[in-house]
């Protein structure tokens, strides 16, 4: 996992670079996360912060309750999302985390989504959402 200024998301596929690179139709083409609950998942291990890397999202947010984007379309910088469920934590963040780790996760795991709209995604991009995609 490595940080970037700006990343491309692509139609079916997400994002560019990315080491799964989405399949056609998956619900599952770009995670994120919210940066808060970083702490959240720190504390429940009694450990200092955690490197957003660890956890396998695609996409760290802040100052936005993902689960607000439920049966929504949202747009981060050009490209348009669609919510597509919840991201479970799997048995990797054992690894990842250290014992807890997967249950630390449990209800912090953050969003999937599906690409409806190809664009490019800055740092600090805000993120807009509406009811019927537009």
């Amino acid at each position: 996992m490595i940080a970037l200024e700006s990343v491309q998301i692509n139609l079916d596929k997400g994002l560019e670079g990315d080491r799964f690179n989405g399949s056609k139709g998956s619900p599952r083409q770009v995670t994120l996360i919210q940066q808060e609950h970083l702490h959240v998942i720190a504390s429940c291990l009694n450990r200092g912060p955690i490197p957003p890397s660890l956890l396998r999202r695609n996409i760290v947010v802040s100052g936005i309750n993902l689960l607000a984007l439920k049966d929504k379309f949202f747009r981060i910088g050009d490209a348009m999302l669609e919510f597509s469920g919840l991201c479970h934590p799997c048995s990797k963040m054992e690894r990842q985390l250290g014992e807890g780790g997967y249950n630390a996760m449990r209800g912090h795991g953050g969003i999937t989504a599906r690409v409806c709209e190809a664009g490019l995604v800055r740092l600090n991009d805000m993120v807009f959402y509406s009811n019927n995609g537009t």
